[in-house]
């Protein structure tokens, strides 16, 4: 946990302190001050989650639920309080609505397989938007491949805002399921799920909401969403990569049969039969992430610590920053401006390829990320092979964004 929690939530609150509480932050890169703007990858982790997945394998890691001595009883109970914290963070309505998995990746897919397959005809559509990054276009390709039902995606605007009435136009009585992404990983569109959720629900259509760029940059209140399912991962909440966090409406749940077969999700198994076990531990088999999802939990509990609302408006400002500084380059061009949207800047340079860019921008101490950014269809879109994308954490701040002004300028000294 953070020692020197905000205790307010106003805006460009002084985040500084924080920095501090990230071990990699405090090495050099190249003899210069890191300037680590790729949180939209994965983000880095404060020495409190290091620490709980540390202290987990030092003092009292064993397997869970079934060993009855006391490490395993106090390896269980610290890996079921995480559901209660999850609870929390997303204003759950019941723990038994969390469901440990590997990351949004596996959530995503464990909803494909489990719940819309068995309800998909031939000629049924399953609908997404034009913004989702291929963990939220792959799954619902391989069910509607295998299903005879097809794949329907709504457009998205010059600015990068979803076509809200291109949305409705593609909604019809075939549609069976949605998907959208929370907040788009390449443009930082933050799209308006709730009207989304009311849409569908209007005509009985259920929704995913992919919340992996959203659940950590900002509040998320699950039952105000009005979703049925909403996934993110731990690697991008402060937690370790290989946990994250699949919720869904128990009365789904209840109803899905299991994702996959093995240990600690049954309640009986003969030759002739097994009996599952009701949720979330029909959807967990085998043995987990366990001091990953502990680490996991202590990472949602930081980021509670700073405040969920102080992160969203420091981000904010440092966006704001960023715009203003990028204007004045009149040959670079922002990929993705629609209005409030998150922390994510998304740019090209005319005549200066981006891998280009990324490679001289590490020399000098500021790591972004380039290419496609797993949205090929995105960049299609925007008829761009790949784009440098600098986004932001609560670690970052004015001075991160100067030093990436300060690198584009090399760049263009040496390849302009």
């Amino acid at each position: 946990m953070s020692a020197h929690p905000i205790n307010d939530s106003r805006p460009g609150a002084d985040m500084a302190p924080y920095r501090a509480d990230f071990p990699v932050l405090q090495r050099p890169m190249n003899g210069r001050r890191l300037a680590f703007l790729d949180s939209a990858a994965s983000a880095q982790k404060p020495q409190c989650v290091i620490d709980a997945e540390r202290d987990c394998y030092e003092q009292y890691y064993a397997n869970i639920h079934r060993g009855v001595y006391q490490l395993s009883q106090r390896s269980t109970q610290a890996f079921e309080n995480v559901r209660g914290t999850v609870k929390r963070f997303i204003n759950a309505a019941d723990e038994r609505e969390v469901v440990f998995v590997r990351g949004a990746t596996e959530a995503i897919n464990l909803v494909a397989q489990s719940f819309v397959r068995p309800r998909l005809q031939p000629g049924d559509e399953v609908l997404i938007t034009g913004m989702e990054h291929h963990a939220n276009i792959v799954p619902w390709q391989l069910v509607t491949e295998a299903t005879g039902a097809k794949l329907v995606v709504a457009p998205v605007l010059d600015d990068g805002s979803l076509d809200m009435d291109g949305l409705r136009e593609r909604i019809s009585e075939r549609t069976r399921f949605m998907s959208v992404v929370h907040v788009s990983n390449t443009l930082g569109t933050i799209n308006p799920v709730e009207t989304i959720t009311a849409l569908a629900h209007e005509r009985g259509i259920p929704v995913l909401v992919d919340g992996a760029q959203s659940a950590p940059h900002m509040p998320v209140d699950v039952q105000a969403m009005g979703a049925d399912f909403y996934t993110f991962s731990a690697h991008k909440t402060y937690g370790p990569s290989g946990s994250g966090i699949l919720w869904g409406r128990l009365e789904h749940l209840e109803a899905m049969p299991p994702y996959q077969g093995g240990g600690d999700m049954i309640r009986t198994v003969t030759f002739e039969r097994t009996e599952y076990a009701p949720p979330p531990q029909r959807f967990e088999a085998g043995t987990p992430n366990i001091a990953g999802v502990i680490a996991m939990g202590a990472g949602l509990e930081y980021m509670e610590s700073v405040g969920r609302e102080a992160i969203l408006a420091h981000e904010q400002s440092l966006l704001a920053y960023a715009n203003e500084r990028l204007a004045a380059w009149d040959d670079l061009h922002v990929i993705g401006t629609a209005p409030g949207k998150a922390g994510v800047v998304s740019f090209v340079i005319d005549g200066i390829h981006p891998h280009d860019m990324g490679t001289i921008l590490d020399m000098e101490g500021v790591a972004v990320r380039v290419g496609h950014h797993c949205t090929q269809p995105l960049m299609e879109r925007f008829n761009v092979p790949a784009t440098v994308r600098a986004s932001f954490g609560l670690y970052n701040d004015r001075e991160d964004v100067d030093a990436l002004i300060d690198g584009l300028t090399k760049v263009k000294s040496l390849l302009a």
